[in-house]
């Protein structure tokens, strides 16, 4: 069975997953477990190397981090095996707690989630690579080298393998890519844009987990469909490094919140009083450390939820604080309330930036001040390019002494050169007139922070772009 077979199997496993979903945000608060401790699994020694399949898509509306795959820091995402069980294709209960907490893969009951890998493509199979229970990969053949040995791509942890496959319960290194993401995997500084579907057959790759590439700003905060004073699920993402756990602050008190089945992003908790819908939670990363020296993160139910979320996703602006660990978020905080994140990875198609001059032009912007910052500082670098197309990498930052709401970044193409696609803002093209807009986890910068964003665009990187303004 080829890759092509097993993307089908993938859309049967994630129709039982939507379903699955829908009857998690059913249930009250204390009908799930916590993820256990012991069936907690250390990282693999890195880097490692399995099989690789693909799928299509995330499930709707939430993909196995609990997370909408619209809402993602990138589209280049991974899927790790939920059991560790060689032989054994039965299914168990998620998470996986007590007796069963032995069979538990490297998805770790959902603790992986918003994880960040970097996967290079490695040897292909000449042979029979079906994933068949109790067979052999790569029957009949061998694994051998090929061009598109070393490519690379980084991609995020945003879903689970269970099925009853060899892939998935046979091979503990097993990636699940997302299909689009085969062919941007970037080798010599270009994508190989052909790997799939003719050379591909389920081929080996070698991962290791890493942090959040080129990270900046803060997290960000969603509440899921059903949230309501009384049932309160939210969604943690844009995570420098993973997330291990969240707190609440209830009564007086920090509580430990429970996890949303095993939707590793997801958390249910309590307002700061009975029926309240304020909440402060605090994070724990991947390392199970507080994240952002235990950064306490203040918000409210918003507006449009009205009594109760009815959308799949709907983010929660905040303020924050920083307290001790053990102190209530009223007390002593070290620093001043701050507004919600002003960015996210700037994850790109290429692995390897090949070098290339950049500038950093100061422009000022045309809205009101109140709106805007005086200044800005826009940074442009190719950072990579092939026969016909490239990608690069914008940074802007806000050099003034205002906050600036809802930043744009405008400039000039020269012609001959088309947008192909953006990530980590909303960039369009007007003819040679292209625009960057804030994402909706970034909306504002802070005076002196920075935010960045990239696009691939068709044509030649040189000569690079003019008239950068910041409107």
């Amino acid at each position: 069975m080829t890759g092509r077979a097993f993307s089908v199997r993938g859309r049967i496993r994630r129709l039982r997953r939507r379903i699955w979903t829908a009857a998690v945000a059913a249930v009250l608060l204390t009908a799930w477990p916590a993820a256990s401790p012991a069936g907690a699994v250390g990282d693999p020694p890195a880097p490692v190397t399995g099989n690789a399949t693909y799928f299509d898509a995330l499930g709707s509306p939430y993909g196995g981090c609990g997370m909408p795959q619209s809402q993602l820091d990138s589209q280049d995402f991974v899927a790790l095996n939920v059991y560790d069980t060689p032989g054994d294709y039965n299914f168990y209960p998620r998470p996986l707690t007590g007796a069963n907490a032995s069979k538990t893969g490297l998805w770790n009951n959902g603790l992986n989630c918003g994880r960040f890998v970097q996967v290079q493509i490695s040897d292909f199979c000449t042979g029979v690579n079906d994933g068949g229970q109790n067979s052999q990969f790569c029957r009949n053949g061998s694994w051998v080298s090929d061009a598109y040995n070393g490519a690379t791509l980084t991609m995020i942890v945003a879903d689970s393998c269970g099925d009853s496959n060899g892939w998935c319960r046979d091979d503990r290194y097993h990636l699940d890519l997302s299909k689009p993401s085969l062919n941007r995997f970037v080798k010599n500084g270009a994508p190989v844009g052909d790997m799939y579907p003719n050379h591909w057959n389920n081929r080996h790759v070698t991962w290791s987990f890493i942090p959040a590439p080129n990270y900046s700003g803060d997290i960000r905060i969603g509440f899921l469909k059903g949230s309501q004073a009384y049932w309160t699920a939210i969604a943690v993402s844009h995570l420098p490094n993973g997330i291990h756990g969240v707190e609440y602050y209830a009564d007086g008190a920090w509580q430990p919140a429970q996890m949303n089945s095993d939707m590793g992003q997801s958390y249910l908790i309590s307002g700061t009083s009975k029926g309240a819908t304020r909440f402060q939670i605090r994070v724990r990363d991947a390392a199970d450390q507080p994240l952002n020296g235990g950064r306490v993160y203040s918000f409210g139910l918003p507006s449009s939820c009205g009594t109760q979320c009815a959308a799949d996703y709907t983010e929660a602006s905040y303020t924050t604080t920083t307290t001790s660990p053990s102190a209530s978020p009223s007390a002593s905080p070290s620093a001043s309330p701050s507004v919600s994140p002003s960015s996210s990875p700037s994850v790109s198609p290429s692995a390897s930036p090949s070098a290339s001059p950049s500038t950093s032009p100061s422009a000022s912007p045309s809205a009101s001040p109140s709106a805007s910052p005086g200044t800005c500082q826009v940074s442009y670098q190719v950072a990579s390019s092939w026969q016909g197309g490239f990608t690069a990498n914008v940074t802007v930052k806000n050099t003034g002494t205002t906050t600036w709401a809802d930043w744009t970044v405008g400039w000039t193409m020269p012609a001959g050169v088309g947008l192909v696609s953006g990530w980590s803002a909303t960039v369009t093209a007007s003819g040679s007139r292209w625009t960057a807009r804030a994402p909706s986890w970034g909306k504002t910068l802070a005076p002196g922070a920075s935010a960045s964003f990239g696009f691939q665009a068709s044509g030649s990187s040189s000569p690079g772009p003019t008239a950068i303004t910041c409107p």
